[in-house]
């Protein structure tokens, strides 16, 4: 017995073989930032599509941002090399942007208390 499929099934089969192809990326940037970092359950990313193409946004925990930067940001660029591979293999465009916390601050791994006391604050306290 044949079985043929209706132009709609064949869409629906279509799409989620393509779903499944292209969330191939994110997983694979976490799989890889996962094995980095000193805490892997804190890796979290989230896929978004638009006219552009695709933004992988990676969430890590605060003070292992420097090992997924690197130094000279170096790391972080291999990584996206690493992502347009991915993606030029299933014909897509993919960037990657590396979530940085509110307050932190570059060479802090911790997110600033609040903002830095004014220097003229101090000055007055020395004016006699």
């Amino acid at each position: 017995m044949s079985s043929s499929l209706t132009g709609y099934e064949n869409v629906t089969i279509n799409c989620r073989h393509e779903m499944a192809q292209q969330e191939q990326d994110q997983e694979f940037i976490e799989y890889v930032v996962k094995t980095l970092v000193d805490r892997p359950e804190d890796v979290s990313s989230e896929r978004t599509v638009d006219e552009m193409g695709v933004l992988i946004t990676l969430k890590v925990n605060p003070q292992d941002l420097g090992q997924v930067i690197g130094r000279q940001g170096q790391t972080a660029k291999a990584l996206r090399t690493l992502l347009r591979v991915v993606g030029a293999k299933h014909h897509a465009r993919v960037n990657l942007k590396i979530f940085e916390p509110e307050g932190f601050r570059k060479g802090d791994p911790r997110p600033s208390a609040g903002p830095k006391p004014d220097a003229d604050t101090g000055m007055d306290d020395l004016k006699l």
